[in-house]
């Protein structure tokens, strides 16, 4: 008998724990101790782990406030584009109705933010400041500055309309503020691609693993479904004659944000398993398929009433799951060590291979 053969017996002789720890269990040897071709070693999968269970990055405090105020404000933007293209190319009805959605929505935006800070006098208190390296300052002086324009114009759609019923004190302010529509609906435009985009960059400056590793392409897809929504709204909104601009507006964004999306999942690595399992998951699934279905049914929407309707609302529905289903995957990176020890052992190993 030769030496590796009283090794091997040795080894069958092992407890069945220990014959698994080693690897041993399930193998099977031919002639000469050599495994067979079927033959695999039972390695337990890793398990990653941190002090006393605790994940290594704290998940964020946010909840639901924060991604409707993310959905919100996307639609308020793209809707103000769209007021403001519709008042310069003669299309009322759109106008109308891009200017009171624009108001609309950032209203409730701007109240679900207030409602997660606790009290209005902290979102006040940032204005102290103005930190070009902060998101969140940005964003405060950004919201700061479209929240007025955006509201000019919708109030001017409110009520220039009952001017002829208003008490005659009320008249003259309201003729000043019809004067005043179009160009706060053309400085709300402006300002509009900086507030669909700038919740991007808030999210991907976190240490969340998910949204970090998401941060170069995260805006594209914010601002893509931004105007998917705005667009699929004022498809809904408008007469099909009027619609034109909101159809090719929601189809550009629908595609951006597709093309987007694919884009990032294929440069996050490891941390783009969070926006395929779980619910963030499920939410990012029922996106692209109600975005794809939406921009698909923009196609009919010219001839079509009804397929205006359900395409946009589609869209809309498909803009709610892109930011509630970014919100619940980035939480659950967070929750989980694995996205935080991979990336960095991945970084590690790449920076030993060329020498840095």
């Amino acid at each position: 008998m030769t030496q590796h053969d009283a090794q091997l017996r040795a080894e069958d002789r092992l407890d069945p724990m220990v014959q698994r720890q080693r690897g041993t269990v399930g193998r099977r040897r031919g002639r000469g101790g050599k495994r067979r071709r079927d033959e695999h070693q039972m390695v337990p999968d890793a398990v990653f782990t941190s002090y006393y269970g605790r994940p290594v990055v704290k998940a964020s405090p946010w909840e639901a406030d924060i991604p409707a105020y993310l959905f919100l404000g996307g639609l308020a933007a793209g809707s103000s584009l769209l007021g403001a293209g519709a008042g310069l190319t003669g299309r009322p009805v759109l106008r109308r109705a891009g200017r009171l959605s624009a108001l609309g929505a950032i209203s409730v935006s701007f109240a679900a933010l207030v409602h997660d800070l606790g009290r209005p006098s902290r979102f006040v208190n940032m204005l102290r400041v103005a930190k070009p390296t902060s998101p969140m300052s940005v964003g405060t002086w950004i919201l700061t500055a479209y929240g007025p324009l955006a509201g000019l114009a919708g109030a001017a759609e409110l009520l220039v309309p009952a001017v002829d019923r208003l008490p005659g004190a009320l008249r003259p302010p309201v003729r000043v503020l019809d004067r005043l529509a179009s160009p706060a609906g053309i400085g709300a435009a402006l300002v509009a691609p900086a507030v669909a985009s700038y919740t991007a960059a808030l999210l991907a400056n976190t240490a969340t693993p998910t949204w970090s590793a998401a941060r170069k392409q995260l805006p594209f897809v914010f601002v893509g479904s931004a105007s998917a929504a705005s667009g699929g709204l004022g498809m809904l909104l408008a007469p099909v004659s009027e619609a034109g601009p909101a159809r090719r507006l929601a189809l550009g964004g629908a595609l951006l944000e597709l093309g987007a999306e694919r884009a990032m999942e294929a440069s996050m690595g490891v941390t783009a398993e969070p926006l395929h399992t779980g619910v963030g998951g499920n939410l990012m699934q029922a996106s692209k398929a109600l975005t794809s279905f939406g921009a698909a049914g923009s196609l009919l929407a010219g001839r079509s009433r009804l397929a205006a309707v359900v395409s946009g609302a589609a869209l809309v529905a498909g803009s709610v799951c892109t930011r509630f289903g970014i919100f619940e995957a980035g939480q659950a990176s967070a929750r989980d060590p694995k996205y935080t020890v991979l990336p960095q052992r991945q970084r590690i190993e790449r920076g030993e291979t060329t020498g840095a």
